[in-house]
């Protein structure tokens, strides 16, 4: 409870009936559908850990799913003002044009007969993955301690660009495997020339 309101998440205010720890009534008042979210977004973290074939619709609907998680996760929580868009979408496009140029991992190639990506695992998506998760869910527990939260211009702006972060380096991930099917695709278009 300190932390949450050290964070910001919780009312000083805020004080939990007697003899029932905090933590407790959280967990049991959490939906069940969002222990099953939870339990699907690790599954799909865990799978990313490992090396794989993707195909190009995949790469490009998960930051498109979670970036339109973190979406509504910044409009639910604070309403769609232009300044929470704004912190939003500035966040999302800066780490966009930071990631989509940095090289990609050691392992990761593209076979433009399959239209496969051959991906390394990393650990990245399911932190990225998690943090969407967890921000939305520390916010529905503030929201629902301290209604009030949302009216907190300073941590409305700060979780929009934590939203906008996170979607902002999947959709720079995804941008680099697109850049490197780019010129395959574009040598396959092209006319054999002979003399």
């Amino acid at each position: 409870m300190v932390f949450g309101q050290w964070l910001g998440l919780i009312s000083p205010r805020y004080q939990p009936p007697q003899g029932t720890p905090l933590i407790g009534q959280i967990l049991t008042n959490t939906p069940l559908w969002v222990w099953g979210l939870l339990a699907a977004l690790l599954v799909l973290g865990w799978s990313q850990t490992r090396s794989r074939s993707v195909g190009l619709a995949r790469i490009t609907l998960l930051p498109l799913g979670l970036g339109a998680l973190s979406l509504y996760g910044t409009v639910s929580a604070f309403g769609a003002s232009p300044a929470v868009l704004g912190s939003w979408l500035a966040a999302a496009t800066l780490l966009l044009l930071i990631v989509t140029p940095m090289p990609l991992p050691a392992g990761t190639a593209y076979n433009p007969d399959r239209r496969q990506f051959q991906l390394p695992g990393s650990w990245v998506p399911m932190m990225l993955i998690m943090g969407i998760f967890l921000t939305k869910y520390m916010m529905g527990v503030g929201l629902a301690m301290d209604p009030a939260m949302a009216t907190n211009t300073g941590l409305a702006l700060a979780i929009a660009t934590l939203y906008g972060v996170f979607s902002g380096i999947f959709a720079g991930r995804a941008g680099r495997l697109l850049r490197l099917a780019r010129p395959s695709a574009a040598a396959r278009t092209l006319p054999v020339l002979t003399t």
